[in-house]
């Protein structure tokens, strides 16, 4: 029987009867774990069979997480991480490396943008970016022979455009390139992209997932229907000592040993393993307490975030409000495809004024907590020019929106009234 999104966010991934009967995920506070036998330990550290030998590996609670979150995501397997740009910078570099091109719009996230255009270069891993993502035509224009992947979110932030997810899968399969999505901002509860041909999802479980701001940490997802042995990614292909027995002379690529797993596979015996951005267990445990109420907290954020924009629409001092579930932007139809749920908890507006009234109406507010993250229980607000967006280069911070007089917020789940008159008594104490 197939079971609801509800029930999923509290059972899925997780059995009791091998935790000691505990009817919550314990939090399993061990480096390392007894490997049993000498054949059982040779299986293990080879990839050979499933199984807990060392944390940086897989922990029995980091691990009904990630079962957790590929169920709800729709996917074949999860890893998490220690921060949502570790989940970003993994995939990305997992599909790019030894000197693959990624495919992405301006309109990301402040880390991303600055990831894609400055750092991973430094790796080998150069980015084409694209004024807009939806536009086919501009995206199929920057594939080329050394195009591993296109990256972007699902919901951008903070200008909340949402990404037409069909169309773009299936361009990027023509080409033999995977479509990696960042799924953040609506969470697994409001848009599952795996259904609509994403091959990879990532997320910051800090933000809505987790939902209580106490915790960082990441996941990557795999769909599992993308073949990375198609020949534009020789490191799928290549011989790995890691999963290799080379005493008995048997060698093994990733896509050989593991199949449509060959991406998950990679990222925690290649990645996790060696780059060590690892996923706390007690941050697991409270990832997976946070799951739990998902639906519930998204419902209310995503009923308060669109009455919100609603009025500011008309609020004096407002020039203009990012928040695609209003009707008449031009992205409401895809909505509809894609957001039955609504399109998340973020919006942002613009003001009128310097920079200097938007320091005041940040310093003006009561109720909207002065913090650089999304998704918490608390509502809260953020200059992007100034904090989240600081390392963009101010070219591609115009061309993603991010001005010195925009404001992003991300809505919690205060009295929507007392959230609305906190927003109109800063705004009038500004001018």
């Amino acid at each position: 029987m197939s079971e609801s999104f509800q029930t999923q966010a509290i059972h899925a991934g997780y059995d009791p009867l091998a935790n000691g009967r505990a009817s919550v995920p314990p939090i399993y506070a061990s480096a390392a774990f007894d490997l049993g036998d000498a054949a059982r330990g040779d299986a293990l550290a080879g990839g050979d069979i499933d199984g807990f030998e060392y944390s940086r590996v897989a922990n029995p609670t980091v691990d009904a997480l990630e079962r957790r979150l590929a169920a709800l995501e729709g996917g074949i397997g999860a890893v998490a991480v220690g921060s949502g740009m570790a989940a970003v910078s993994y995939a990305l570099m997992c599909a790019g490396e030894g000197g693959g091109r990624i495919i992405a719009p301006t309109d990301l996230y402040g880390a991303s943008v600055d990831a894609l255009g400055d750092f991973l270069p430094q790796f080998g891993i150069h980015t084409d970016f694209v004024k807009d993502i939806n536009d086919l035509k501009e995206v199929e224009s920057k594939i080329g022979p050394d195009t591993r992947a296109i990256f972007a979110e699902t919901v951008a932030n903070p200008s909340t455009a949402i990404l037409d997810i069909e169309p773009l899968a299936k361009l990027a399969h023509s080409h033999g390139i995977a479509l990696i999505v960042d799924n953040t901002v609506p969470t697994p509860y409001l848009l599952n992209p795996v259904k609509f041909g994403a091959d990879i999802v990532v997320h910051s479980t800090t933000k809505g997932i987790t939902g209580h701001g106490n915790a960082i940490g990441g996941a990557i997802i795999d769909g599992g229907n993308f073949d990375w042995a198609n020949g534009r990614f020789p490191q799928f292909t290549a011989r790995q000592q890691v999963i290799s027995n080379d005493r008995a002379g048997e060698w093994h690529s990733f896509a050989e040993k593991f199949g449509n797993a060959a991406f998950i596979k990679r990222i925690r015996i290649k990645y996790l393993r060696t780059f060590g951005a690892v996923q706390s267990p007690f941050n697991a445990y409270l990832s997976l307490v946070g799951l739990e109420t998902l639906p519930q907290r998204v419902s209310q954020q995503v009923a308060s975030a669109q009455r919100i924009a609603e009025h500011l629409t008309s609020a004096p001092h407002v020039t203009k409000v990012n928040y695609s579930g209003l009707g008449y932007t031009p992205q409401y139809e895809l909505v509809g495809k894609y957001f039955p749920r609504g399109v998340g908890q973020i919006l942002s507006l613009q003001v009128d004024g310097s920079a200097n009234n938007v320091r005041r109406i940040i310093d003006g507010a009561k109720l909207f907590s002065y913090v650089p993250n999304i998704g918490d229980a608390r509502s809260l607000i953020v200059d992007p020019a100034h904090i989240t967006h600081r390392e963009v280069p101010a070219e591609a911070r115009i061309a993603a929106g991010v001005s010195d007089n925009l404001i992003r917020l991300s809505i919690g789940l205060e009295d929507v009234n007392d959230l609305i008159a906190d927003l109109d008594q800063a705004i009038a104490a500004a001018y």
